[in-house]
C-alpha cells in the first residue's frame, strides 16, 4: 500500500488528479487498511455474509473490486497528459495495466504462502479454501476497472462524439 501511495504523490508532481480520481484511488487504501488491521478473512462483514448466504467472508472480493478503480485515474492521467490519441487505447491500457498489477500480486502472495510459515501463508493468502481465490479476485479487480472506465466515459461524454486529439484540457 505504501508503493500505491507513493506511485501516486510522485504522479501527482506532474499530474494534478480530479476530485473524482483521488475518492476513487481512496477506497482501495480505506479498504486495504481495514483488511489490514482484522485479516481481510476475518474483517466484521457477517450482514453482507449472511444476508447472501456465502460460506465465507467476501470483504477481499470488495478490495480487490477498488483495486479496479485506479483504471480512472490511468485515463484521466492518459487523457490530460495526451499520452493517447486513440479512444481505444483509452480504455484498453487502463484496464490491460489493472489485470496485469492483479495478476502479479497473486503470483507475489503465492510466492509468499508457499515460501513462509504455513499458518502465515494461509492469512497472507486469504484463499479461506477457494482453490480459485486468485482467479475470482483478478476478475473482481477486472471488474472494478470495468465499472471506473464506464464512470470515467460518463464524466466525458465528448470522448464519446470527438477525436481524442481536439478535445481541450
Amino acid at each position: 500500500m505504501l508503493l500505491v501511495v507513493a506511485g501516486v504523490w510522485i504522479t501527482h508532481r506532474y499530474h494534478q488528479f480530479s476530485r473524482t480520481s483521488f475518492i476513487m484511488m481512496g477506497f482501495l487504501v480505506v479498504l486495504h487498511t481495514i483488511g489490514g488491521h482484522y485479516t481481510f478473512e476475518h474483517v466484521p462483514f457477517g450482514l453482507i455474509t449472511e444476508t447472501f448466504s456465502f460460506e465465507r467472508n467476501h470483504f477481499d472480493r470488495v478490495a480487490h473490486f477498488s483495486v479496479g478503480f485506479y483504471a480512472y485515474p490511468i485515463a484521466e492521467l492518459l487523457l490530460n497528459k495526451q499520452l493517447v490519441m486513440s479512444r481505444v487505447i483509452l480504455v484498453l491500457f487502463p484496464l490491460f495495466a489493472i489485470v496485469t498489477v492483479a495478476g502479479l500480486y497473486e503470483v507475489v502472495e503465492w510466492q509468499y504462502a508457499i515460501s513462509a510459515d504455513a499458518d502465515a501463508g494461509l492469512a497472507v493468502l486469504g484463499s479461506q479454501g477457494d482453490v480459485w481465490d486468485a482467479q475470482k479476485d483478478i476478475t473482481a479487480d477486472t471488474l472494478g476497472a470495468v465499472c471506473a472506465l464506464a464512470l470515467f466515459f460518463l464524466h466525458h461524454p465528448e470522448l464519446i462524439r470527438q477525436p481524442i486529439a481536439s478535445h481541450n484540457h
